[in-house]
């Protein structure tokens, strides 16, 4: 944001930032080229269902997911926590414009979620394994 001003009322102006950033190889812990766009938006899920919400002072409260306190609790009750956690969590990002089409696969010890992003840059089809 760069603050402006108009004779004595002052305006701020909102520059939406590129999405261009390092391509992450997650299998083999490297950095490999730059991606854009859609693999970059895919890129930065990934690292936000990743990264639990309030667990590291580095990064804002606005960014993670908040799947931790779900360990341990029924089904009925978990998935549509899980749901509305990753939800929030997504539309933190100003690229992701919604989130559906979730569907659950549960198993003794986790949940599969796949679920749709709608972006500025098309739709992204997600899988996450959420431990219940």
């Amino acid at each position: 944001m760069i603050p402006k001003t108009d004779d004595d009322l002052l305006t701020l102006e909102v520059e939406t930032q590129p999405s261009l950033t390092y391509a992450l190889d997650i299998e083999h812990g490297r950095i490999r080229g730059m991606v854009d766009n859609l693999e970059s938006l895919r890129q930065a899920i990934y690292l936000i269902l990743s990264t639990e919400r309030y667990a590291y002072l580095i990064y804002s409260w606005d960014y993670g997911v908040e799947l931790v306190e779900l360990i341990g609790k029924p089904k009925e009750y978990a998935l549509p926590e899980i749901k509305r956690c990753i939800t929030e969590a997504l539309l933190q990002d100003d690229r992701v414009t919604a989130v559906d089409g979730f569907e659950f696969e549960t198993g003794k010890e986790t949940v599969h979620v796949t679920f749709t992003v709608h972006s500025i840059f098309g739709d992204l089809e997600v899988e996450t394994d959420v431990r219940r």
